[in-house]
C-alpha cells in the first residue's frame, strides 16, 4: 500500500499541472464568454486539492491519519468539480480520477486501522 499511496501522490502532483492549465483556459473561455459559468475556477480549486492531497500522501505514506486526510481531500476536491461542471467537461473525468483516489485512500486507510488492530 505504501507505494501505491506514493505513485498516486506523484501522479496528483503531476495532474496538478496539466488540470490547473486546463482549468485557466477554460475560465478564460468562461469570461470572454460571459455565460456565468465557474467550471474553469472549479477545476482550478480541484487541482489545489489534488496538490494537497498528492503532498500529504507523499509525506505521511506511513500514517492513517495522513493517509485518510488525503482522501478527504480528494473527496472534497472531486465534489466541488462534479457540482460545477460545464463547458469545461474535462472537469467531470478529473471529479471522477479524484473521488476514485479518495476511495483507495479511505480504503487504505481503514486497511491500516484493521492492521494495528490485529497485530496487538
Amino acid at each position: 500500500m505504501k507505494t501505491t499511496k506514493l505513485i498516486i501522490g506523484i501522479v496528483s502532483m503531476v495532474l496538478f499541472i496539466l488540470i490547473t492549465f486546463q482549468s485557466c483556459a477554460a475560465g478564460v473561455g468562461n469570461a470572454l464568454a460571459e455565460n456565468g459559468e465557474v467550471s474553469g475556477t472549479s477545476g482550478f480549486f480541484l487541482a489545489i486539492c489534488m496538490l494537497i492531497a498528492g503532498i500529504v500522501a507523499v509525506a505521511g505514506k506511513n500514517s492513517k491519519g495522513a493517509t485518510i486526510t488525503a482522501g478527504c481531500f480528494y473527496a472534497f476536491g472531486g465534489l466541488v468539480g462534479i457540482c460545477n461542471v460545464g463547458s469545461f467537461t474535462d472537469l467531470m473525468i478529473w471529479s471522477v480520477l479524484s473521488f476514485i483516489f479518495a476511495a483507495l485512500f479511505i480504503l487504505f486507510g481503514i486497511a491500516m486501522k484493521k492492521k494495528e488492530k490485529i497485530s496487538e
